[in-house]
């Protein structure tokens, strides 16, 4: 069951973050009176339309109707979920947060191993950069061309030749299970035909029993450390690289999957990317941790790169939430080609559009880009990127002899067979067209042959017949005067607690803003502390309100006042009540009055119909509110 945060820790979090001091660090606000204005960041405009209102801690945009508190602008913005909001504006305003308990079910907390992952990284650091030891590393660095200031950005470390260095550090902190959770040691049992008894590792201190034979090692040794962060920009695990050319360890040591380590889900760098790509709309897609470093060095600052994995459909959805297109960077080789040929089905088939640039023989971003001229060479070749259907083409067609017919069926069951990945029929019609061109085929040839693909790939169901769907049920606009005048002005809430039951209120977000505002009124609090405990994790009422509050400038009348103007609203939606009442007894009455064998008796009939009477009665006098009173205090 998921841990929620309880809601006295929101409304600290809330309070600690001014809504109009976490956008402005975003973008650049314009005060305007006693609100703020800025050009919307979530959807294109030349005037201001976007408001952030400080007093009431909300903002809204009158142009794309965006809006709600501080936690839903993060979620917008950032684009992450309710939780990972929280924990952004916990982490700054210095409020921590138990969200997971340590120990349940035996294993170890998340927010324990957050915190060793970020500590072991600030550790390998100062090996890289202090310690004796670190001195390789710093060569090796230095060779590459990577500045001290990267260095510090990107984390990156070292981890000494020694079997204990991180079983030693934590031997006061934390325990080895903790460790071993967090992916940075390796449990051995000493059998001789793993480890010889004269070179079995030791621990540093028994963390069980002394008689059980389990020992523990540091998984990374002798490696540059390149600490990988999640899209909030913590550490969740390690990459190791070897720095000898010629050493016959493999190349790159990655930590195992964990609790916060899974490589499908991970992409190295986009906690630093992931604006840059929004604003773009476009990601670069590397190989490696190095070239991912260069390309921001160089202005590239839209990198990522996959982590020790294959591209997978995690990856794919998980650019899909900031991009629109990405661009492939691989070798030019025999499997670079095939890399990027699978890479490019698992994100054409979550409908982004996909780019291939092929490298030139014998280099990767990094050394392309450190060449003379490297920066305007790399960008040219992002510029000159073919789209995947052409890579396809220009791929198979060097395999493949497009000349005779039995090579040209080949081709074009592969090309179709890419188009049919990506779910979106626009894309798929452009990609028919460019495909015929290139494989000098009818459209309607290959049409056919999506068809056919599309059919066999979709399993057969038997539709329901379909039905006509009723249209959308406009909000009560008295209702939501109502809500918007109370908002505004707390003082009128005396009224409605008096004369309009809620439960007469019929639509639900209405109705909650209204019980929400009775409760600040009575209560003397602020109404968006109430709003924030009751709302959902997609604050969808935060949102409500926000629009509700900026809705002052919409109701004001020059011929009532406010509190004459929610008499009016009172007395509406009390009267709509008794017409919705009278609407059911005339059905009622029609319904069993036609049903064969349930005519109703002479008194069920009398009682309906002097039911009936009354509501007119009652209705005529609710259009004053002074013969009014006395009939709602009747009811």
């Amino acid at each position: 069951m998921p841990l929620k945060v309880p809601h006295a820790v929101l409304e600290e979090i809330r309070l600690n973050n001014d809504v109009a001091t976490v956008i402005g660090a975003y973008f650049t606000l314009q005060r305007s009176g006693a609100t703020f204005k800025a050009l919307c960041p979530f959807h294109k405009e030349k005037t201001p339309s976007f408001m952030v209102n400080p007093q009431r801690q909300t903002y809204h945009c009158f142009g794309c109707g965006a809006g709600g508190d501080v936690f839903r602008f993060v979620m917008d913005y950032e684009k992450v979920d309710f939780m990972t909001a929280v924990k952004m504006l916990a982490q700054r305003a210095g409020i921590r947060l138990k969200l997971e308990s340590d120990g349940a079910n035996g294993q170890p907390g998340k927010e324990a191993l957050y915190e060793i992952n970020a500590l072991v990284a600030k550790f390998y650091q100062q090996f890289l950069l202090k310690r004796p030891e670190g001195e390789p590393a710093r060569k090796y660095l230095a060779s590459r061309d990577l500045p001290a200031s990267t260095i510090e950005e990107f984390m990156i470390g070292f981890a000494p030749e020694r079997w204990d260095t991180v079983l030693r550090w934590a031997e006061k902190k934390y325990t080895r299970e903790q460790l071993e959770a967090a992916g940075l040691i390796i449990p051995a049992r000493p059998r001789p035909e793993v480890y010889p008894p004269t070179a079995a590792p030791k621990a540093t201190r028994d963390p069980t029993p002394t008689e059980s034979p389990v020992r523990w090692y540091d998984r990374f040794r002798n490696r540059l450390m390149f600490p990988i962060q999640d899209e909030q920009g913590r550490v969740v695990g390690f990459s190791g690289r070897v720095l000898a050319a010629e050493a016959e360890a493999a190349k790159y040591v990655n930590t195992p999957e964990t609790v916060l380590f899974r490589k499908g889900h991970i992409l190295y760098a986009l906690h630093k990317a992931r604006r840059a790509i929004v604003e773009s709309r476009e990601a670069i897609v590397c190989e490696g941790q190095i070239d991912v470093i260069r390309c921001h060095l160089a202005g590239f600052p839209t990198a990522v790169a996959a982590q020790g994995t294959a591209f997978t459909a995690d990856h794919a959805r998980i650019l899909k939430r900031y991009a629109d297109s990405i661009v492939l960077v691989f070798d030019a080789d025999h499997a670079g080609q095939n890399a990027a040929l699978r890479a490019a089905d698992t994100f054409l088939q979550v409908g982004l559009v996909v780019r291939i640039a092929a490298l030139p023989a014998g280099a990767d971003p990094d050394s392309l880009i450190r060449r003379k001229d490297g920066v305007v060479a790399f960008k040219k070749l992002l510029q000159d990127a073919k789209s995947a259907l052409d890579f396809q083409i220009d791929v198979l067609t060097g395999r493949e002899n497009p000349d005779t017919e039995a090579g040209l069926m080949r081709l074009a069951t592969a090309v179709v067979a890419t188009i049919a990945r990506t779910p979106n029929a626009v894309q798929q019609a452009r990609l028919i067209q460019q495909a015929a061109a290139r494989l000098a085929v009818p459209e309607t040839a290959l049409q056919h042959e999506l068809d056919k693909v599309l059919r066999h790939s979709r399993p057969v169901v038997v539709a329901p017949a379909p039905q006509q769907s009723d249209p959308a049920i406009p909000r009560p606009i008295k209702e939501l005067a109502l809500a918007e005048h109370l908002a505004a002005n707390l003082e009128l809430a005396g009224l409605v607690r008096t004369y309009l039951p809620l439960d007469l209120v019929t639509d639900l977000p209405c109705r909650q803003v209204i019980q929400a505002c009775l409760q600040a009124e009575q209560g003397k609090r602020d109404v968006m502390s109430i709003i924030a405990e009751q709302d959902n994790d997609e604050r969808d009422l935060s949102r409500f309100v926000a629009q509700t509050l900026a809705a002052p400038a919409k109701i004001k009348s020059d011929f009532a006042t406010r509190e004459e103007s929610v008499k009016s609203l009172i007395l509406g939606i009390r009267t709509a009540a008794l017409q919705r009442r009278r609407k059911e007894i005339a059905k009622q009455c029609q319904g069993v009055r036609v049903e064969a064998g349930s005519k109703p008796t002479p008194a069920e009939e009398k009682k309906l119909d002097l039911e009936y009477t009354q509501l007119g009665y009652d209705i005529a006098k609710l259009k004053q509110w002074n013969t009014a009173v006395p009939v709602m205090k009747g009811m």
